[in-house]
């Protein structure tokens, strides 16, 4: 039986071994992580994370073929196949701060791997990772050897946090690099057979091992070009009278843009998109290409422009401030389908309203009160370093106040912000909403989920990103 271990029990390594798992049984799979209610958590009825479709797999085959066990060393020793799913976040402080990522994980894992390895390992990166960090891996693992063979691979995931299961499922491509060597066509070779249980062969692409490194980062650089790209427009739409929406649908019927992320937002969020951009610039300006760089840095300020530019308009609408004023944000998360709140819109939106000391009260159906408050009053880029995942709560932010019902957060609130695109907010009842709330009644849609016009018959003042402005908001100009 071929054992695979993966290091990281987080968004990437849990839902990808559940699915190598349930995919192929005679495999068996382990994952470790050093966080005890971590694995606790995967191995209960209430998972770590909130992602369609994941219990049901984890369900299939726990105890039977998947485990996830605290006994890293153990694990990684028996393991034929290591995949490396650890964080690397960006660095905040020294050479590259803010920009570069913190390879600290990963080098650990990868003198762990060293010191406990009694057998020949196939060591994959599945974390994303800058060029040539397979290098830096090999040179650990080769210089404390002790005559045990190593094969790096670079195995990148593409998952799309809310369809993460779906596209394991189904995956558009599965990315393998590899060393252009006999041994490295074999490590490739047996990392392929195992996707090949069910990948269509013609979905499985093998590259060069740096190839495969920047594919991740260029992936996720375009997908954010394009949310920057149409998000840009948005702002020219709104000053022209043009609608975003039908901008969209007219250019994304041309077949070589095509119609994918070309949804007008309050901006991108996530755990991937902003650090691998801010990676990729890093490795531009070290590899003397200031100019690309540039370019590339231009992405992540539209995003934080769009971000700004929305609590400009809440706050200019609302005759210039919102001081003590109560403003519902409904929607936490970055995305709908997602508990994870890691660069989320909402935090800046937020930040930016209790800056005017707003009162906010958020209402999110998948994100808890403690992991809100914890956002809120984090430094930028610590939510992805170890003391996020701690259990403690700082102490709640007096502005805010977060609850359970979408009725509660509006209550007798001023202006309603929608944040996330829940499916659930498009079909709230609207007139009961405008009924408890303060007159005028504002509603700001950071995500376009609903129809302007009803609700504007209702009696609400409505902003949505990239439409034409409502009469009231034309003749309150946004704060540049």
């Amino acid at each position: 039986m071929v054992k695979i271990c993966c290091i990281g029990a987080g968004y990437v390594g849990g839902p990808t071994m559940a699915v190598i798992a349930v995919k192929c049984p005679a495999i068996e799979v382990v994952v470790v992580d050093i966080s005890k209610p971590r694995i606790d958590a995967w191995n209960s009825d209430k998972l770590p994370i909130y992602e369609p479709g994941l219990d049901e797999v984890v369900k299939a085959c726990r105890g039977r073929n998947l485990f996830f066990s605290t006994d890293v060393e153990k694990h990684v020793a028996e393991a034929d196949i290591i995949f490396v799913s650890v964080n690397t976040p960006t660095k905040t402080r020294g050479l590259g701060a803010g920009k570069a990522a913190d390879l600290t994980y990963w080098e650990s894992a990868a003198r762990m791997i060293a010191d406990v390895s009694k057998s020949d390992k196939i060591v994959v990166e599945k974390s994303t990772v800058p060029v040539k960090t397979a290098e830096a891996i090999e040179k650990i693992l080769t210089h404390n050897s002790k005559g045990i063979n190593y094969q790096i691979l670079s195995n990148p995931e593409f998952l799309a946090e809310g369809t993460a299961i779906e596209d394991l499922f189904k995956p558009d491509r599965v990315l393998i690099g590899g060393r252009e060597t006999p041994e490295g066509r074999k490590a490739v070779q047996a990392l392929k057979e195992v996707y090949a249980h069910w990948v269509p062969e013609e979905n499985i692409i093998t590259t060069n091992l740096w190839s495969a490194e920047l594919s991740k980062l260029a992936a996720n650089a375009f997908l954010a070009q394009r949310i920057s790209s149409v998000n840009a427009m948005s702002a020219l739409c709104e000053a022209t009278g043009a609608n975003v929406s039908e901008v969209s649908y007219a250019i994304g019927k041309d077949s070589r843009i095509g119609p994918k992320f070309l949804n007008a937002s309050v901006g991108f969020g996530g755990s991937c998109f902003q650090k691998d951009i801010l990676n990729l610039v890093y490795i531009c300006e070290c590899n003397g290409l200031p100019e690309v760089a540039n370019y590339w840095k231009q992405v992540i300020k539209i995003n934080d422009y769009q971000k700004s530019r929305f609590v400009n308009r809440v706050v200019s609408s609302m005759f210039n401030t919102v001081s003590s004023k109560k403003v519902a944000v409904l929607g936490f998360a970055f995305k709908k389908d997602t508990g994870d709140t890691r660069e989320t819109p909402a935090i800046d939106v937020c930040k930016g309203l209790l800056g005017d000391k707003a009162h906010v009260s958020i209402y999110d159906p998948e994100v808890t009160e403690e992991q809100i408050q914890r956002d809120l009053a984090m430094n930028k880029f610590d939510w992805d370093h170890p003391m996020h995942l701690q259990p403690t709560s700082p102490s709640a932010i007096k502005q805010v106040s977060v609850v359970w019902d979408a009725y509660e957060a509006t209550k007798g609130a001023h202006a309603v912000c929608i944040l996330t695109e829940w499916n659930e907010f498009k079909e709230l009842d609207y007139q009961k909403i405008f009924d408890n709330m303060q007159k005028p009644a504002f509603v700001f849609d950071g995500r376009n989920v609903v129809d302007a016009e009803k609700l504007r018959e209702i009696g609400f003042i409505v902003y949505s990103i990239g439409k034409p402005l409502d009469a009231w908001l034309k003749d309150m100009p946004a704060i540049a």
